[in-house]
């Protein structure tokens, strides 16, 4: 295939598997922060780092959340600010904001001004996915009643 044809294809979304990711994206949240319902706050660490689940909004059917991950180090290695919107109806947990890009498309065209990948809505909620889940596997309360892993 010739480098012209390949660049003239058009991306297209997996929408199912996105779905999927957002479905179980859900569940790890509701895991790691079961009592947001009576509860703004949850704070656990994960290694040398603080993660802080906040709820920044609450409505019928969506719960707005903002998940931070502060280092010791943060000069260094930075810090993560996603903000996510839960919808409770649907059991779907998707990326609103992630670090200070609001508001990402299905889509881009590539290359873009922003350098956002053609998928960047479907890579963000992937790495929310695996941020997540390593979460869940090495978190760390520090007082009793931990929800978290090891």
């Amino acid at each position: 295939m010739s480098v012209q044809r390949a660049r003239k294809r058009s991306f297209k979304m997996d929408i199912a598997r996105l779905h999927a990711v957002c479905e179980a994206n859900y569940a790890r949240l509701l895991r790691l922060f079961p009592d947001y319902e009576r509860s703004n706050r949850r704070e656990f660490h994960v290694g040398g780092a603080r993660i802080v689940l906040e709820v920044l909004e609450r409505s019928r059917y969506t719960t707005i959340f903002r998940l931070q991950q502060h280092h010791a180090e943060a000069r260094w290695l930075g810090r993560l600010q996603i903000e996510v919107r839960a919808y409770h109806d649907a059991g779907m947990l998707e990326v609103g904001a992630f670090q200070s890009h609001r508001r990402v498309a299905a889509r881009y065209q590539y290359p873009n001004s922003h350098m956002m990948q053609e998928d960047e809505k479907v890579q963000q909620n992937h790495f929310l996915s695996e941020w997540l889940e390593h979460c869940l596997g090495h978190g760390r309360a520090d007082y009793s009643g931990a929800v978290t892993g090891s």
